[in-house]
């Protein structure tokens, strides 16, 4: 039997880190307005104290975004533009075509949901087809939130609070004496990792961002985007086609050397409480729900859940699916790193 073998050349994704002050605002204003897990965000006693000398304006847009979750569309936005200015951004912005604008800001689901997603962002003052998408999030932890917040806003007034709070953050960091370290950090992020080798996804995401990924279906592009302001969080969202991760940068590129990392201090204040090396010592024994913990230890799921994030956000723990679990490499790398702060080793 004769075959023509007809079949286009292997497609592959694209890969590629990608950073631009644009960004690190954004992810400032996500952090600053993320009201549940601000406590273990680095950032967060500067930004309590801020508080007190921010402008009256820039307070009531982050107050706007904090109650509506319209963070995540100016990260939806900033995916699409690429912009690298806010004036960039607004320009770009004043320019969509309504269509475009509900299309870009409505949060992917799942490819059955998209044909309902299309219908939506083509509607945008029809209940009948926003109301059935945004149950689709229900039990998010924001997205159906988000998708209604979207529909209850008019265009001109969600553009208005996307450009007011971009803008007024930007002149507010701006001022901060270290922000140039910061963008200079970030733009050597970019440039060390020019070239990635994207028949190797999986593995340059793991060396470059430190996270297992496995490729999706539908996926062709992948951003791996550095920040500051969010540390120590990695943040993930996707698109119909687009992946992106948000990694913390090393400290290191932002110190110099005899000041300790921020990430010594936070895994020591994670360490230094009874009750959390008590769950590391039981989760030695193996991976347990937060409701196996909390009647372990006889405290409320609140309070546990609180002590958790603690370690969670020093690396300590993870969960996947609602079950908690040491992360012992990270616990070993903690220790040699406290090891060569102290010039212990070489």
């Amino acid at each position: 039997m004769k075959i023509m073998d007809a079949a286009l050349p292997e497609e592959t994704v694209h890969l590629a880190v990608e950073q631009s002050p644009v960004w690190e605002w954004i992810v400032g204003i996500a952090g600053y307005t993320h009201g549940q897990l601000r406590h273990t965000f680095e950032m967060d006693e500067e930004w309590t104290h801020d508080a007190e000398a921010m402008p009256a304006s820039l307070l009531d847009s982050l107050a706007k975004i904090e109650e509506t979750n319209l963070w995540y569309g100016l990260l939806l936005l900033q995916n699409e533009f690429g912009a690298r200015s806010v004036d960039e951004f607004v320009k770009r912005l004043a320019g969509m075509r309504e269509e475009q604008f509900y299309d870009v800001l409505l949060p992917y689901h799942s490819r059955a949901a998209e044909a309902l997603r299309e219908q939506a962002s083509q509607h945008p003052e029809q209940s009948g087809w926003w109301s059935p998408y945004a149950e689709l999030f229900e039990g998010h932890a924001y997205l159906e939130g988000y998708v209604r917040q979207v529909y209850r806003h008019t265009r001109a007034q969600l553009s208005e609070l996307f450009m007011t709070v971009l803008s007024e953050w930007q002149d507010w960091m701006s001022e901060k004496p270290y922000i140039a370290k910061w963008l200079q950090a970030l733009d050597f992020e970019e440039k060390q990792h020019r070239g990635l080798d994207a028949t190797n996804v999986t593995k340059e995401i793991e060396r470059v961002a430190g996270i297992d990924y496995a490729p999706e279906p539908s996926i062709w592009s992948v951003k791996l985007i550095p920040h500051v302001s969010y540390r120590p969080w990695l943040l993930t969202i996707r698109t119909a086609d687009v992946k992106l991760f948000f990694y913390p940068v090393s400290e290191q590129q932002l110190l110099d050397p005899e000041v300790p990392p921020n990430e010594l201090i936070q895994g020591h204040k994670a360490l230094g409480d009874g009750l959390r090396l008590n769950v590391l010592h039981y989760l030695c024994h193996g991976p347990a729900p937060l409701q196996e913990l909390s009647e372990h230890f006889s405290i409320s799921k609140t309070t546990l859940h609180h002590q958790l994030a603690l370690l969670k956000a020093a690396k300590f723990v993870k969960v996947e699916k609602g079950v908690y679990s040491i992360q012992k490499e990270k616990l070993e790398a903690f220790s040699e790193q406290l090891n060569r702060y102290l010039h212990l080793v070489e």
